[in-house]
Protein backbone atom coordinates (compact mmCIF):
# COMPACT_ATOMS: atom_id res chain seq x y z
CA UNK A 1 0.00 0.00 0.00
CA UNK A 2 1.87 3.47 -0.96
CA UNK A 3 0.86 6.59 0.76
CA UNK A 4 1.78 10.07 1.41
CA UNK A 5 1.86 12.68 4.01
CA UNK A 6 0.60 15.82 4.45
CA UNK A 7 1.24 18.31 7.30
CA UNK A 8 3.27 21.57 7.43
CA UNK A 9 5.22 20.26 10.84
CA UNK A 10 8.66 18.75 9.54
CA UNK A 11 8.71 17.05 12.87
CA UNK A 12 5.21 15.26 12.14
CA UNK A 13 6.42 14.33 8.88
CA UNK A 14 9.47 12.64 10.29
CA UNK A 15 7.45 10.84 13.16
CA UNK A 16 4.86 9.31 10.14
CA UNK A 17 8.10 8.34 8.13
CA UNK A 18 8.96 6.75 11.07
CA UNK A 19 5.94 5.20 11.68
CA UNK A 20 5.62 4.09 8.35
CA UNK A 21 9.13 2.18 8.08
CA UNK A 22 7.63 -0.01 10.56
CA UNK A 23 4.94 -1.60 8.76
CA UNK A 24 6.64 -3.58 5.65
CA UNK A 25 3.27 -3.41 3.58
CA UNK A 26 3.40 0.44 3.25
CA UNK A 27 5.48 2.57 1.33
CA UNK A 28 5.64 5.99 1.49
CA UNK A 29 6.55 7.86 -1.54
CA UNK A 30 6.05 11.09 -0.72
CA UNK A 31 5.66 14.00 1.76
CA UNK A 32 4.32 17.45 1.54
CA UNK A 33 3.85 20.31 3.79
CA UNK A 34 1.53 22.46 2.26
CA UNK A 35 -2.28 20.98 0.90
CA UNK A 36 -1.82 22.52 -2.55
CA UNK A 37 2.02 20.46 -3.41
CA UNK A 38 -0.25 17.15 -2.89
CA UNK A 39 -2.91 18.25 -5.25
CA UNK A 40 -0.48 18.64 -7.99
CA UNK A 41 1.02 15.35 -7.01
CA UNK A 42 -2.56 13.83 -7.35
CA UNK A 43 -3.65 14.97 -10.26
CA UNK A 44 -0.61 13.21 -11.31
CA UNK A 45 -0.02 10.01 -9.57
CA UNK A 46 -2.36 7.97 -7.47
CA UNK A 47 -1.61 6.17 -3.89
CA UNK A 48 -4.03 4.72 -1.90
CA UNK A 49 -3.20 6.56 1.74
CA UNK A 50 -3.28 9.55 3.34
CA UNK A 51 -1.70 10.36 6.05
CA UNK A 52 -3.49 13.77 6.29
CA UNK A 53 -3.44 16.94 9.01
CA UNK A 54 -6.26 19.27 9.59
CA UNK A 55 -4.20 22.43 11.00
CA UNK A 56 -2.46 24.07 7.76
CA UNK A 57 -1.80 27.95 6.95
CA UNK A 58 -3.81 28.53 3.81
CA UNK A 59 -5.64 25.58 3.25
CA UNK A 60 -6.93 22.73 6.09
CA UNK A 61 -7.07 19.48 6.03
CA UNK A 62 -10.96 19.46 5.23
CA UNK A 63 -10.79 22.03 2.93
CA UNK A 64 -8.25 19.09 0.71
CA UNK A 65 -10.33 16.57 1.11
CA UNK A 66 -13.05 18.35 -0.75
CA UNK A 67 -10.93 18.94 -3.91
CA UNK A 68 -10.39 15.31 -4.22
CA UNK A 69 -12.95 13.36 -7.22
CA UNK A 70 -11.45 9.87 -6.42
CA UNK A 71 -10.16 10.37 -2.69
CA UNK A 72 -8.15 7.63 -1.57
CA UNK A 73 -8.01 5.88 1.90
CA UNK A 74 -7.96 8.77 4.29
CA UNK A 75 -6.07 9.16 7.95
CA UNK A 76 -6.63 12.06 10.27
CA UNK A 77 -3.48 13.08 12.40
CA UNK A 78 -3.99 15.74 14.39
CA UNK A 79 -3.82 17.00 17.79
CA UNK A 80 -7.37 18.54 17.78
CA UNK A 81 -10.31 16.30 18.50
CA UNK A 82 -12.92 18.29 17.84
CA UNK A 83 -13.20 17.53 14.11
CA UNK A 84 -13.55 14.01 14.57
CA UNK A 85 -17.46 14.15 13.92
CA UNK A 86 -17.42 16.10 10.83
CA UNK A 87 -14.01 14.03 9.76
CA UNK A 88 -16.29 10.63 9.53
CA UNK A 89 -18.96 12.34 7.46
CA UNK A 90 -16.56 10.93 4.30
CA UNK A 91 -16.72 7.77 3.81
CA UNK A 92 -12.83 7.38 2.70
CA UNK A 93 -12.04 8.54 5.76
CA UNK A 94 -11.07 5.71 7.52
CA UNK A 95 -9.57 7.02 10.73
CA UNK A 96 -8.65 10.07 13.50
CA UNK A 97 -5.65 10.33 15.24
CA UNK A 98 -4.17 12.33 17.77
CA UNK A 99 -1.24 13.62 18.01
CA UNK A 100 1.38 12.30 19.50
CA UNK A 101 0.72 9.23 17.91
CA UNK A 102 1.81 5.99 19.71
CA UNK A 103 2.77 2.80 17.23
CA UNK A 104 0.22 0.82 18.31
CA UNK A 105 -2.38 3.09 17.85
CA UNK A 106 -1.03 3.96 14.24
CA UNK A 107 -0.84 -0.02 13.56
CA UNK A 108 -4.40 -0.21 14.04
CA UNK A 109 -5.36 2.47 12.02
CA UNK A 110 -3.11 0.97 8.89
CA UNK A 111 -4.69 -1.92 9.04
CA UNK A 112 -8.11 -0.69 8.92
CA UNK A 113 -7.10 1.28 5.61
CA UNK A 114 -5.89 -2.41 4.25
CA UNK A 115 -9.35 -4.18 5.53
CA UNK A 116 -11.06 -1.70 3.53
CA UNK A 117 -8.59 -1.91 0.40
CA UNK A 118 -9.16 -5.97 0.20
CA UNK A 119 -13.22 -5.29 0.89
CA UNK A 120 -13.00 -3.01 -2.08
CA UNK A 121 -10.84 -5.54 -4.40
CA UNK A 122 -12.95 -8.21 -3.52
CA UNK A 123 -16.21 -5.97 -4.14
CA UNK A 124 -14.51 -5.44 -7.83
CA UNK A 125 -13.25 -8.94 -8.73
CA UNK A 126 -17.30 -10.27 -7.76
CA UNK A 127 -18.59 -7.31 -9.74
CA UNK A 128 -19.35 -8.56 -13.44
CA UNK A 129 -17.47 -6.13 -16.12
CA UNK A 130 -18.51 -5.83 -19.57
CA UNK A 131 -15.26 -5.46 -21.47
CA UNK A 132 -15.43 -4.20 -24.43
CA UNK A 133 -12.97 -5.47 -27.56
CA UNK A 134 -12.69 -2.56 -29.66
CA UNK A 135 -13.43 1.29 -29.81
CA UNK A 136 -13.51 4.01 -32.93
CA UNK A 137 -11.01 6.84 -32.92
CA UNK A 138 -11.45 10.20 -35.11
CA UNK A 139 -8.65 10.44 -38.02
CA UNK A 140 -8.95 12.55 -40.63
CA UNK A 141 -12.68 13.19 -40.35
CA UNK A 142 -12.75 9.12 -40.40
CA UNK A 143 -13.74 6.92 -37.62
CA UNK A 144 -11.00 3.74 -37.01
CA UNK A 145 -11.70 1.14 -35.78
CA UNK A 146 -9.11 -0.10 -33.27
CA UNK A 147 -9.17 -3.86 -31.50
CA UNK A 148 -8.08 -3.25 -27.79
CA UNK A 149 -6.34 -6.70 -27.17
CA UNK A 150 -3.81 -5.17 -29.88
CA UNK A 151 -2.81 -2.28 -27.88
CA UNK A 152 0.37 -2.11 -26.28
CA UNK A 153 0.92 1.32 -25.76
CA UNK A 154 -0.23 4.31 -25.25
CA UNK A 155 2.02 7.66 -25.36
CA UNK A 156 1.29 11.20 -24.65
CA UNK A 157 2.77 13.70 -26.98
CA UNK A 158 1.58 17.00 -26.41
CA UNK A 159 -1.90 17.68 -27.95
CA UNK A 160 -1.72 14.19 -29.32
CA UNK A 161 -1.77 10.60 -28.10
CA UNK A 162 0.32 7.89 -30.07
CA UNK A 163 -1.44 4.33 -30.13
CA UNK A 164 0.76 1.49 -30.94
CA UNK A 165 -1.18 -1.85 -31.88
CA UNK A 166 0.54 -5.08 -33.25
CA UNK A 167 0.07 -4.07 -36.69
CA UNK A 168 0.05 -0.01 -36.82
CA UNK A 169 0.26 2.90 -34.87
CA UNK A 170 -2.42 5.83 -34.46
CA UNK A 171 -1.78 9.25 -34.06
CA UNK A 172 -4.85 11.01 -32.64
CA UNK A 173 -5.86 14.05 -31.50
CA UNK A 174 -6.82 13.57 -27.53
CA UNK A 175 -5.57 13.30 -24.32
CA UNK A 176 -4.45 10.43 -22.19
CA UNK A 177 -6.78 10.65 -19.64
CA UNK A 178 -9.78 10.69 -21.75
CA UNK A 179 -8.32 7.59 -23.42
CA UNK A 180 -7.99 5.81 -20.26
CA UNK A 181 -11.21 6.44 -19.60
CA UNK A 182 -12.03 4.37 -22.19
CA UNK A 183 -9.79 1.01 -21.60
CA UNK A 184 -10.80 -1.68 -19.53
CA UNK A 185 -8.84 -2.31 -16.52
CA UNK A 186 -8.31 -5.88 -16.83
CA UNK A 187 -5.99 -4.73 -19.49
CA UNK A 188 -4.31 -1.64 -19.17
CA UNK A 189 -2.60 0.43 -16.67
CA UNK A 190 -1.49 3.61 -16.78
CA UNK A 191 2.68 3.73 -15.11
CA UNK A 192 3.40 6.96 -15.95
CA UNK A 193 1.82 10.48 -16.81
CA UNK A 194 2.77 9.99 -20.07
CA UNK A 195 2.61 6.19 -20.97
CA UNK A 196 -0.55 3.69 -21.06
CA UNK A 197 0.80 0.10 -21.35
CA UNK A 198 -1.24 -3.20 -22.01
CA UNK A 199 0.14 -5.24 -18.92
CA UNK A 200 -0.33 -8.75 -20.87
CA UNK A 201 2.28 -7.09 -23.32
CA UNK A 202 5.00 -7.19 -20.83
CA UNK A 203 7.95 -9.10 -21.88
CA UNK A 204 10.57 -8.15 -18.89
CA UNK A 205 10.94 -5.01 -15.97
CA UNK A 206 13.71 -4.05 -14.76
CA UNK A 207 14.31 -1.39 -11.89
CA UNK A 208 11.68 1.39 -12.87
CA UNK A 209 11.15 0.63 -16.48
CA UNK A 210 9.22 -2.23 -18.47
CA UNK A 211 10.43 -3.69 -21.61
CA UNK A 212 7.15 -3.75 -24.06
CA UNK A 213 8.16 -5.08 -27.98
CA UNK A 214 11.06 -3.20 -28.55
CA UNK A 215 10.09 0.23 -25.96
CA UNK A 216 11.61 0.79 -23.00
CA UNK A 217 8.73 2.59 -21.02
CA UNK A 218 9.65 4.18 -17.74
CA UNK A 219 7.45 3.65 -14.57
CA UNK A 220 7.00 6.06 -12.09
CA UNK A 221 7.21 5.07 -8.49
CA UNK A 222 3.89 5.36 -7.26
CA UNK A 223 2.83 3.56 -10.12
CA UNK A 224 5.05 0.73 -9.71
CA UNK A 225 3.38 -1.39 -6.24
CA UNK A 226 -0.16 -1.55 -8.52
CA UNK A 227 1.94 -2.81 -11.72
CA UNK A 228 3.45 -5.54 -9.16
CA UNK A 229 0.06 -6.47 -7.52
CA UNK A 230 -1.46 -6.47 -11.40
CA UNK A 231 1.48 -8.85 -12.59
CA UNK A 232 0.90 -11.33 -9.65
CA UNK A 233 -2.76 -11.77 -11.30
CA UNK A 234 -1.51 -13.16 -14.56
Amino acid sequence: MNCIVIDDEKMARVIIKTLCSEINSLELVEEFSDAIQAIKYLNENQVDLIFLDIHMPNFSGLDFIKTLKNPPKIIFTTSDPKFAIEAFEYDFIVDYLLKPIEFPRFEKAVKKAQKEQIIKKEASKNKVEEVKNDFYVNIDRRLIKIDLPSIYLIQAKGDYINIKTENKNYIVHSTLKKIEEKLPDSLFLKVHRSYIINVKKIIDIEDNSVLIKKDVIPVSRSKRPELMKRLDLL
